[in-house]
């Protein structure tokens, strides 16, 4: 169930604003297009729920923010 996954991602992320706005960031950026995006979210929640500390969960998404920003400078 999806509320065990957010439980258990909320130990690495204390607070549920910040588990929001960090799932919500990656669940769009490792959407597969032809793929449910409730799947995405559920694989993303167990990526957050398997992260050590608050920091690696942090990093991963802030290393994808820089390498979209460069790819949307790229593209313009």
């Amino acid at each position: 169930m999806r509320s065990d996954l957010i439980f258990g991602a909320l130990r690495p992320v204390r607070n549920r604003y910040t588990l929001c706005q960090l799932a919500a960031q990656a669940t769009r950026k490792f959407h597969k297009p032809n793929s449910r995006i409730q799947e995405t979210m559920n694989d993303v929640l167990v990526r957050f729920s398997k992260a050590s500390s608050p920091e690696r969960v942090m990093n991963v998404s802030g290393l994808l923010q820089n390498k979209l920003a460069r790819s949307q400078r790229q593209a313009a």
